[in-house]
């Protein structure tokens, strides 16, 4: 690969906390359109009951007929797909212009236009609802794979598990606030003369956007303008971007360790990500759970996953990323395994406990261990696009899977194949542990 010359890192405290403002302003999505109201707000408007029980939980969409949790699984699945297949092209742009951070306003601001579309979603306006959805998810995707790039430029290799920490417990905290907050409007409407069932909903995706939009400013002025990257081949923009993959891939070949992490990534992410979005269908859908009782699980998967994120943080000092994370996949296998035997509300919050542990830290862990295993280089928002690509072709495929196994038979049937992921995931991960050893002994 050709030399570049690496931009200095601009290190500092004030700087940490605007890069990590971003987690704390996109998080809100993840929380309120993810995994707690939206879900229960499309459960209820595609799903008829009679007596509590479901007479009819199909919906027609464009003229297909789908299950409504499938059609869920499957619109969030393209809409990764989208990203997976423009962010390589995207980020590679984006470092040889030096304008990733217009990129990832872009995306910000289409996600959170997208998510004050879902204002207008009700049951009359479905297929409104999936694209908005859809293109909620494509923004918020599209923005972290910049927003993942910085962490290279803003500190250093030592403060990178710290720092992507600080991230994770931000995003927590301030999707938190966001959600106590709309779920006043969801569970007292009463309160403030709200007669219509599903305004309170619709009311909260709306300050979604505003919340998503607004915070994000406090990174946009903070953050350093990228440079552009030296030795460009030509002056097409898409030519140059195609350049700059084919670089980034050549580096990556060589580098087993950073490599074997990716597979391992790869799989163990098809578990993770699919958990997380469909882990409110599974409650209400399998166990019966309330709306109410769902979204307070949701709120104490966010408070423990904090913790969880700077733990992992610290026991990675002591023993090393990738042996940590090992250790993470194997509890994620423990997870699957005692969803499928769940069968009471007071299991399910036990193990959304476990969950919130473990999720904040291997998300934080992830991308920090990805940027200790990166080459110097100025070609940040190219290396951390594979790093995207990586976890959104995951998603695809599980919530693919997940979606289809549940479409013929159900979620319970669907948790099987999350094990198998994580059991793959497993294995590389060993892999990668001993070719860093390996290294490690040459080296020395």
């Amino acid at each position: 690969m050709e030399s570049s010359v690496v931009a200095p890192i601009q290190s500092s405290k004030s700087m940490h906390r605007a890069w990590s403002m971003y987690d704390w302003a996109n998080s809100a999505y993840n929380l309120v359109i993810t995994s707690t109201i939206f879900p229960a707000y499309y459960e209820a408007i595609t799903t008829v009951r009679k007596d509590g029980k479901i007479i009819n939980e199909h919906v027609s969409f464009f003229g297909f007929t789908f299950k409504n949790s499938s059609l869920g699984f499957y619109s969030i699945a393209a809409a990764y797909l989208v990203i997976a297949l423009l962010s390589p092209v995207l980020s590679s742009i984006a470092d040889s212009r030096g304008n990733k951070k217009k990129f990832m306003q872009f995306f910000c601001y289409l996600g959170s236009l997208s998510c004050c579309g879902l204002y207008f979603f009700t049951d009359k306006t479905l297929e409104l609802g999936i694209i908005c959805s859809s293109l909620a998810a494509v923004g918020y995707c599209g923005s972290i794979v910049f927003y993942n790039s910085y962490l290279p430029e803003i500190a250093n290799e030592s403060e990178h598990d710290k720092v992507s920490a600080q991230g994770f417990a931000y995003g927590y905290i301030g999707s938190v606030i966001l959600q106590v907050i709309c779920l006043v409007f969801v569970m007292k409407p009463e309160w403030f003369g709200i007669k219509d069932g599903t305004f309170a909903p619709r009311l909260s995706f709306f300050l979604v956007g505003i919340w998503w939009a607004g915070f994000a400013q406090i990174t946009f002025l903070k953050l350093p303008k990228s440079k552009a990257a030296a030795n460009q081949p030509g002056s097409n923009i898409f030519a140059n971007g195609f350049h700059e993959l084919k670089k980034v891939w050549n580096q990556i070949k060589k580098l087993k360790v950073l490599k074997t992490f990716l597979f391992a990534f790869l799989f163990y992410s098809m578990g993770v990500q699919t958990v997380m979005l469909a882990a409110t269908h599974f409650g209400k859908k399998d166990l019966n759970l309330g709306d109410s009782q769902l979204i307070t699980t949701i709120l104490v998967i966010q408070v423990v996953a904090i913790a969880g994120a700077y733990i992992m943080a610290k026991l990675s000092d002591l023993f090393g990323n990738l042996k940590v994370l090992l250790l993470v996949v194997f509890i994620w296998i423990g997870v699957c395994i005692a969803a499928y035997f769940t069968q009471t509300a007071i299991e399910f919050y036990i193990l959304a406990s476990i969950v919130g542990l473990v999720m904040g830290g291997i998300q934080s862990l992830s991308r920090s261990t990805y940027s200790k295993l990166m080459p110097p280089t100025q070609d940040t928002a190219s290396f951390f696009s594979f790093y995207d690509v990586t976890e959104k072709v995951a998603i695809v495929i599980g919530m693919i899977s997940f979606g289809y196994i549940d479409s013929i038979m159900n979620m319970r049937s669907a948790i099987i194949a999350l094990i198998t992921f994580f059991i793959a995931g497993a294995l590389v991960l060993y892999k990668a542990i001993g070719a860093r050893n390996s290294e490690l002994v040459v080296r020395n």
